[in-house]
């Protein structure tokens, strides 16, 4: 699974930097439907719960991650919500011991990929194959009968480089690899490189996606939305 320790310091500042939109997705969340529990899979530096805290203080919020740094930004962040539990936790492995009745992941563990022409593709943090089974086995486990998992969408990945805020350059490129990708982030100050990271993604084709999720009890539920924030599914 993707560890993202070599870009956590920099993480808030690129993501901030237009890269998502907090508010936007934080909507979606809210206008889905009702939730009283709900589990962010891969939270990262906690910035959607944040955003979702900060708007939803009667519910209960649960967020784990992988990579230890990002959840210690995490932690200094949400600590003044006391509705915010979070977690070290593998998917693999995950093991909460309750069960939700909204899970999602927004550029988290799993999300689609669509542009409103062609076929939208699942792409996991996970390339192997196995460990993605056994991480959508965990997560159906957490979901309560009739509760929803959403998964975000994103545009097609590509090479690009931008400057952000303060000036630096956020660059990431795209190797093509057998069942996925692999992407390269990096940061550049300058002619100094800041930061480099590599992971490597699994990439499953729509109907492969439905089949795998629908394997764990997961039926999709089409929206009307072109391009929406996320694709919902039902547990049955």
């Amino acid at each position: 699974m993707g560890d993202y320790t070599n870009m956590s310091s920099y993480y808030d500042l690129i993501m901030t930097s237009g890269y998502y939109d907090y508010q936007k997705i934080v909507n979606e969340l809210l206008f889905s439907g009702d939730f009283h529990q709900v589990l962010e899979i891969g939270c990262g530096t906690g910035l959607i719960l944040e955003e979702l805290a900060g708007r939803k203080k009667d519910i209960g919020i649960t967020g784990f991650d992988l990579t230890e740094a990002m959840l210690a930004i995490a932690k200094k962040r949400l600590d003044k919500f006391g509705h915010v539990q979070l977690e070290h936790q593998n998917v693999t492995a995950l093991a909460l011991h309750k069960q939700y009745d909204l899970a999602f992941s927004y550029g988290g563990v799993w999300y689609f990929v669509m542009d409103g022409v062609n076929e939208p593709f699942l792409v996991s943090h996970i390339y192997d194959a196995q460990s993605n089974l056994d991480g959508l086995s965990k997560v159906a486990a957490h979901v309560q009968s009739k509760g929803r998992l959403l998964l975000g969408v994103q545009g097609p990945h590509r090479d690009y480089q931008s400057p952000i805020t303060n000036g630096y350059v956020y660059s990431q490129t795209i190797q093509p690899i057998d069942h996925g990708f692999t992407k390269h982030y990096f940061l550049h100050d300058g002619e100094e490189q800041l930061m480099e990271q590599r992971i490597d993604y699994r990439t499953y084709s729509f109907v492969e996606a439905l089949a795998l999720l629908g394997s764990f009890g997961f039926k999709h539920q089409p929206g009307s939305q072109a391009l929406p924030q996320f694709q919902s599914f039902v547990k049955a």
